[in-house]
Protein backbone atom coordinates (compact mmCIF):
# COMPACT_ATOMS: atom_id res chain seq x y z
CA UNK A 1 0.00 0.00 0.00
CA UNK A 2 1.24 3.48 -0.67
CA UNK A 3 2.71 5.79 1.39
CA UNK A 4 0.54 9.19 1.92
CA UNK A 5 2.61 11.39 0.46
CA UNK A 6 2.59 9.53 -2.64
CA UNK A 7 -1.35 10.08 -3.33
CA UNK A 8 -0.48 14.10 -3.31
CA UNK A 9 3.02 14.79 -4.76
CA UNK A 10 1.00 15.09 -8.08
CA UNK A 11 -1.28 17.68 -6.86
CA UNK A 12 1.67 19.45 -4.74
CA UNK A 13 3.77 19.23 -7.58
CA UNK A 14 0.92 20.75 -10.19
CA UNK A 15 -0.10 23.77 -7.55
CA UNK A 16 3.32 24.53 -7.08
CA UNK A 17 4.30 25.01 -10.61
CA UNK A 18 0.78 26.72 -11.41
CA UNK A 19 0.84 29.43 -8.72
CA UNK A 20 4.58 29.80 -9.85
CA UNK A 21 3.47 30.57 -13.37
CA UNK A 22 0.63 32.56 -12.09
CA UNK A 23 3.20 34.80 -10.38
CA UNK A 24 5.01 35.73 -12.70
CA UNK A 25 2.47 35.82 -15.33
CA UNK A 26 -0.36 38.23 -13.68
CA UNK A 27 1.16 38.90 -9.89
CA UNK A 28 0.82 38.32 -6.15
CA UNK A 29 -2.94 39.19 -6.62
CA UNK A 30 -3.70 36.83 -8.80
CA UNK A 31 -1.20 34.54 -7.03
CA UNK A 32 -3.75 34.42 -3.59
CA UNK A 33 -6.78 34.78 -5.74
CA UNK A 34 -5.80 31.14 -7.21
CA UNK A 35 -4.29 29.98 -3.97
CA UNK A 36 -7.85 31.02 -1.96
CA UNK A 37 -9.57 29.57 -4.79
CA UNK A 38 -8.20 26.05 -4.52
CA UNK A 39 -7.79 25.81 -0.85
CA UNK A 40 -11.75 26.77 -0.89
CA UNK A 41 -12.48 24.13 -3.50
CA UNK A 42 -11.01 21.95 -1.06
CA UNK A 43 -12.25 22.33 2.01
CA UNK A 44 -15.83 22.62 0.94
CA UNK A 45 -15.43 19.55 -0.89
CA UNK A 46 -14.95 16.72 2.17
CA UNK A 47 -18.41 15.42 1.90
CA UNK A 48 -18.20 15.10 -2.03
CA UNK A 49 -14.65 13.18 -1.69
CA UNK A 50 -16.18 10.97 1.32
CA UNK A 51 -18.82 10.17 -1.24
CA UNK A 52 -16.69 9.92 -4.07
CA UNK A 53 -14.41 7.07 -2.21
CA UNK A 54 -17.56 4.76 -1.47
CA UNK A 55 -18.17 4.86 -5.26
CA UNK A 56 -14.68 4.36 -6.73
CA UNK A 57 -14.80 0.77 -3.75
CA UNK A 58 -16.87 -0.63 -6.61
CA UNK A 59 -14.41 0.25 -9.24
CA UNK A 60 -11.21 -1.48 -10.40
CA UNK A 61 -7.46 -0.23 -10.79
CA UNK A 62 -7.83 0.47 -14.18
CA UNK A 63 -11.05 3.19 -13.37
CA UNK A 64 -9.62 4.52 -10.73
CA UNK A 65 -6.94 5.70 -12.78
CA UNK A 66 -9.10 6.98 -15.44
CA UNK A 67 -11.19 8.91 -12.66
CA UNK A 68 -8.07 11.09 -11.79
CA UNK A 69 -6.78 11.21 -15.27
CA UNK A 70 -10.00 11.56 -17.58
CA UNK A 71 -11.79 12.56 -14.61
CA UNK A 72 -10.10 15.97 -13.91
CA UNK A 73 -9.69 16.88 -17.35
CA UNK A 74 -13.62 16.74 -17.69
CA UNK A 75 -14.26 18.76 -14.09
CA UNK A 76 -11.85 21.06 -14.97
CA UNK A 77 -12.23 21.90 -18.49
CA UNK A 78 -16.17 20.53 -18.64
CA UNK A 79 -17.73 21.34 -15.44
CA UNK A 80 -15.78 24.69 -14.46
CA UNK A 81 -15.66 26.11 -17.94
CA UNK A 82 -17.31 24.74 -20.98
CA UNK A 83 -20.42 23.73 -18.78
CA UNK A 84 -21.47 27.11 -17.54
CA UNK A 85 -20.88 28.62 -20.49
CA UNK A 86 -22.91 26.26 -22.35
CA UNK A 87 -25.86 27.16 -19.25
CA UNK A 88 -25.43 30.90 -19.95
CA UNK A 89 -25.76 30.15 -23.61
CA UNK A 90 -29.41 28.69 -23.21
CA UNK A 91 -31.08 31.43 -20.61
CA UNK A 92 -29.57 34.10 -22.36
CA UNK A 93 -30.42 32.97 -25.62
CA UNK A 94 -26.78 33.99 -27.12
CA UNK A 95 -24.47 32.00 -29.22
CA UNK A 96 -22.09 29.59 -27.35
CA UNK A 97 -19.37 31.12 -29.05
CA UNK A 98 -20.50 34.59 -28.27
CA UNK A 99 -20.37 33.93 -24.61
CA UNK A 100 -17.05 31.79 -24.76
CA UNK A 101 -15.72 35.26 -25.95
CA UNK A 102 -17.06 37.26 -23.40
CA UNK A 103 -16.13 35.20 -21.12
CA UNK A 104 -12.36 35.64 -22.04
CA UNK A 105 -13.12 39.17 -22.82
CA UNK A 106 -15.23 40.54 -20.33
CA UNK A 107 -15.45 38.79 -17.23
CA UNK A 108 -18.06 40.97 -15.22
CA UNK A 109 -20.39 40.74 -18.15
CA UNK A 110 -20.07 36.96 -18.19
CA UNK A 111 -20.55 37.11 -14.81
CA UNK A 112 -23.94 39.32 -15.15
CA UNK A 113 -24.76 36.87 -17.46
CA UNK A 114 -23.77 34.18 -15.45
CA UNK A 115 -25.62 35.40 -12.69
CA UNK A 116 -28.58 35.69 -14.57
CA UNK A 117 -28.29 31.68 -15.07
CA UNK A 118 -28.06 31.31 -11.37
CA UNK A 119 -32.01 30.55 -10.32
CA UNK A 120 -31.29 27.62 -12.94
CA UNK A 121 -28.20 26.48 -11.69
CA UNK A 122 -29.20 26.27 -8.18
CA UNK A 123 -32.73 24.82 -8.42
CA UNK A 124 -30.61 21.96 -10.62
CA UNK A 125 -27.77 21.32 -8.23
CA UNK A 126 -30.10 21.80 -4.84
CA UNK A 127 -32.77 19.49 -6.21
CA UNK A 128 -29.94 17.08 -7.75
CA UNK A 129 -28.48 16.79 -4.49
CA UNK A 130 -31.62 16.64 -2.14
CA UNK A 131 -32.67 13.54 -4.45
CA UNK A 132 -29.18 12.18 -3.78
CA UNK A 133 -29.05 12.68 0.05
CA UNK A 134 -33.33 11.71 0.62
CA UNK A 135 -32.63 8.24 -1.29
CA UNK A 136 -29.64 7.10 0.86
CA UNK A 137 -32.08 8.03 4.28
CA UNK A 138 -35.29 6.78 2.64
CA UNK A 139 -33.40 3.12 2.59
CA UNK A 140 -35.20 0.26 4.23
CA UNK A 141 -31.78 -1.38 3.95
CA UNK A 142 -29.72 1.27 5.72
CA UNK A 143 -28.36 -0.19 9.17
CA UNK A 144 -25.82 1.98 10.19
CA UNK A 145 -27.72 5.09 11.89
CA UNK A 146 -25.52 8.10 12.57
CA UNK A 147 -28.78 10.08 14.18
CA UNK A 148 -30.20 7.34 15.37
CA UNK A 149 -33.81 8.12 16.02
CA UNK A 150 -34.19 10.43 13.19
CA UNK A 151 -32.68 7.90 10.63
CA UNK A 152 -33.76 5.18 11.91
CA UNK A 153 -37.58 6.36 11.23
CA UNK A 154 -36.46 7.72 7.75
CA UNK A 155 -35.21 4.36 6.77
CA UNK A 156 -38.35 3.01 7.30
CA UNK A 157 -39.94 5.28 5.53
CA UNK A 158 -37.91 3.72 2.52
CA UNK A 159 -40.78 0.86 1.64
CA UNK A 160 -43.19 3.79 0.26
CA UNK A 161 -42.08 3.77 -3.52
CA UNK A 162 -40.65 7.05 -5.04
CA UNK A 163 -40.95 9.21 -1.52
CA UNK A 164 -37.28 11.24 -2.21
CA UNK A 165 -38.79 12.17 -5.65
CA UNK A 166 -42.50 13.18 -4.22
CA UNK A 167 -41.16 15.30 -1.76
CA UNK A 168 -38.49 16.75 -3.51
CA UNK A 169 -41.32 17.72 -6.41
CA UNK A 170 -43.28 19.19 -3.58
CA UNK A 171 -40.44 21.00 -2.30
CA UNK A 172 -38.95 22.75 -5.77
CA UNK A 173 -43.10 23.56 -6.89
CA UNK A 174 -43.40 25.30 -3.49
CA UNK A 175 -40.04 27.16 -3.80
CA UNK A 176 -40.91 28.38 -7.20
CA UNK A 177 -44.21 30.59 -5.68
CA UNK A 178 -41.68 32.43 -3.78
CA UNK A 179 -39.24 33.34 -6.65
CA UNK A 180 -39.42 36.12 -9.17
CA UNK A 181 -41.88 35.95 -11.65
CA UNK A 182 -39.58 35.81 -14.57
CA UNK A 183 -37.62 33.28 -12.82
CA UNK A 184 -40.78 30.85 -11.95
CA UNK A 185 -40.45 28.21 -15.48
CA UNK A 186 -36.85 28.64 -14.94
CA UNK A 187 -36.64 26.82 -11.32
CA UNK A 188 -39.63 24.23 -12.29
CA UNK A 189 -37.68 23.39 -15.27
CA UNK A 190 -34.32 23.11 -13.24
CA UNK A 191 -35.84 21.26 -10.44
CA UNK A 192 -37.98 18.56 -12.96
CA UNK A 193 -34.70 18.21 -15.20
CA UNK A 194 -32.69 17.07 -11.63
CA UNK A 195 -35.18 14.83 -10.93
CA UNK A 196 -35.20 13.10 -14.48
CA UNK A 197 -31.38 13.34 -14.68
CA UNK A 198 -31.14 11.11 -11.37
CA UNK A 199 -33.73 8.73 -12.04
CA UNK A 200 -32.10 8.28 -15.47
CA UNK A 201 -28.54 8.11 -14.07
CA UNK A 202 -30.02 5.45 -11.78
CA UNK A 203 -31.45 3.39 -14.28
CA UNK A 204 -27.70 3.81 -16.64
CA UNK A 205 -25.89 2.37 -13.99
CA UNK A 206 -27.88 -0.91 -12.91
CA UNK A 207 -28.06 -1.37 -16.80
CA UNK A 208 -24.01 -1.27 -16.84
CA UNK A 209 -23.37 -2.77 -14.00
CA UNK A 210 -24.96 -6.48 -15.77
CA UNK A 211 -22.85 -5.98 -18.43
CA UNK A 212 -19.47 -6.97 -16.77
CA UNK A 213 -16.34 -4.79 -15.09
CA UNK A 214 -15.97 -2.73 -17.96
CA UNK A 215 -19.10 -1.33 -18.62
CA UNK A 216 -19.83 -1.16 -15.01
CA UNK A 217 -16.88 0.81 -14.47
CA UNK A 218 -18.00 3.19 -17.02
CA UNK A 219 -21.45 3.53 -15.40
CA UNK A 220 -19.81 4.28 -12.42
CA UNK A 221 -17.23 6.78 -13.85
CA UNK A 222 -20.27 8.82 -15.02
CA UNK A 223 -22.23 8.90 -12.03
CA UNK A 224 -19.12 10.44 -10.33
CA UNK A 225 -18.72 12.90 -12.95
CA UNK A 226 -22.38 13.78 -12.74
CA UNK A 227 -22.28 13.95 -8.87
CA UNK A 228 -18.93 16.44 -9.40
CA UNK A 229 -21.16 18.87 -11.73
CA UNK A 230 -23.74 18.92 -9.26
CA UNK A 231 -21.39 19.91 -6.33
CA UNK A 232 -19.24 22.26 -8.24
CA UNK A 233 -21.97 24.29 -9.44
CA UNK A 234 -22.20 26.56 -7.15
CA UNK A 235 -18.51 26.89 -6.30
CA UNK A 236 -18.50 28.17 -10.11
CA UNK A 237 -21.04 30.97 -9.75
CA UNK A 238 -19.50 31.93 -5.73
CA UNK A 239 -16.04 32.25 -7.35
CA UNK A 240 -16.92 34.98 -9.71
CA UNK A 241 -17.16 37.16 -5.61
CA UNK A 242 -13.25 36.98 -5.63
CA UNK A 243 -11.88 37.23 -9.33
CA UNK A 244 -13.83 38.12 -12.96
CA UNK A 245 -10.72 36.23 -14.63
CA UNK A 246 -11.94 33.04 -16.37
CA UNK A 247 -8.35 31.73 -16.68
CA UNK A 248 -7.98 32.16 -12.88
CA UNK A 249 -10.85 30.43 -11.57
CA UNK A 250 -10.56 27.28 -13.87
CA UNK A 251 -7.12 27.76 -12.71
CA UNK A 252 -8.13 28.10 -8.71
CA UNK A 253 -11.20 25.51 -8.66
CA UNK A 254 -9.06 22.88 -11.28
CA UNK A 255 -6.05 22.82 -8.24
CA UNK A 256 -8.87 21.99 -5.46
CA UNK A 257 -10.54 19.58 -7.75
CA UNK A 258 -7.22 17.29 -8.19
CA UNK A 259 -6.66 17.74 -4.43
CA UNK A 260 -10.12 16.27 -3.66
CA UNK A 261 -9.83 13.28 -6.24
CA UNK A 262 -6.25 12.38 -4.60
CA UNK A 263 -8.27 12.86 -1.19
CA UNK A 264 -10.74 10.00 -2.87
CA UNK A 265 -7.98 7.53 -4.48
CA UNK A 266 -6.48 7.79 -0.69
CA UNK A 267 -9.67 6.99 1.60
CA UNK A 268 -10.58 4.35 -1.10
CA UNK A 269 -6.82 2.91 -1.09
CA UNK A 270 -6.38 2.83 2.57
CA UNK A 271 -9.92 2.14 3.17
CA UNK A 272 -10.60 4.72 5.86
CA UNK A 273 -14.04 4.46 5.78
CA UNK A 274 -13.99 1.32 6.97
CA UNK A 275 -12.66 2.37 9.72
CA UNK A 276 -15.01 5.97 10.59
CA UNK A 277 -18.09 4.29 10.80
CA UNK A 278 -20.33 7.53 10.68
CA UNK A 279 -18.66 9.26 8.48
CA UNK A 280 -20.75 8.52 4.71
CA UNK A 281 -23.63 9.54 6.92
CA UNK A 282 -22.45 12.60 7.90
CA UNK A 283 -21.57 13.17 4.05
CA UNK A 284 -24.72 12.96 3.10
CA UNK A 285 -26.23 15.03 5.72
CA UNK A 286 -23.98 17.84 4.41
CA UNK A 287 -24.70 17.23 1.03
CA UNK A 288 -28.63 17.79 2.50
CA UNK A 289 -26.82 20.63 3.98
CA UNK A 290 -25.92 22.10 0.89
CA UNK A 291 -28.86 21.20 -1.21
CA UNK A 292 -30.64 22.98 1.13
CA UNK A 293 -28.28 25.86 1.57
CA UNK A 294 -28.55 26.27 -2.68
CA UNK A 295 -32.15 25.79 -2.93
CA UNK A 296 -32.72 28.38 -0.22
CA UNK A 297 -30.66 31.04 -2.44
CA UNK A 298 -33.24 30.95 -4.70
CA UNK A 299 -35.26 33.08 -2.60
CA UNK A 300 -32.63 34.28 0.19
CA UNK A 301 -29.05 35.54 0.03
CA UNK A 302 -26.85 32.55 1.69
CA UNK A 303 -23.69 33.76 2.58
CA UNK A 304 -20.60 31.19 1.34
CA UNK A 305 -19.49 31.11 4.87
CA UNK A 306 -23.23 29.56 5.93
CA UNK A 307 -22.97 27.05 2.39
CA UNK A 308 -19.36 25.63 3.93
CA UNK A 309 -19.55 25.76 7.48
CA UNK A 310 -22.62 23.74 7.22
CA UNK A 311 -20.67 20.48 5.33
CA UNK A 312 -18.15 21.17 7.35
CA UNK A 313 -19.50 20.76 10.47
CA UNK A 314 -20.94 17.99 9.90
CA UNK A 315 -18.42 15.94 8.25
CA UNK A 316 -16.49 16.81 11.85
CA UNK A 317 -19.07 16.05 14.09
CA UNK A 318 -19.12 12.52 12.13
CA UNK A 319 -15.33 12.32 12.36
CA UNK A 320 -15.71 12.49 15.75
CA UNK A 321 -18.44 10.11 16.52
CA UNK A 322 -16.48 7.33 14.49
CA UNK A 323 -13.68 7.84 16.63
CA UNK A 324 -15.36 7.73 19.81
CA UNK A 325 -17.65 4.65 18.24
CA UNK A 326 -14.11 2.92 17.28
CA UNK A 327 -12.50 3.25 20.70
CA UNK A 328 -16.11 1.53 22.80
CA UNK A 329 -15.80 -1.30 20.06
CA UNK A 330 -12.03 -1.34 21.31
CA UNK A 331 -12.84 -1.71 24.68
Amino acid sequence: MKPMWRFFLAPCLVSFFVLLGVFFESGLAAFFTVAVLSVLEVTLSFDNAVLNAQVLKRMNALWRRRFLTWGILIAVVGVRLILPIILVSITSWKAPLVVAMLAFSNGAAYAELLEGARYAIEAFGGTFLLMLSLKYFFDSAKTVHWIRTLEHRMAKLGDIEALEMAIVLWVIIVISFFVPSFAQVEVLLAGVIAVLVSIALEGLMRLLSKGGTATSGLGLFIYLEVLDTAFSLDGVVGAFALTFSIPLIVLGLGIGAYFVRALTIYLTEHRILDTLLFVENGAYWAIFGLSMCMLASLTIHVPETITGSIGLLFMLASYYSSIKERKRKAQ
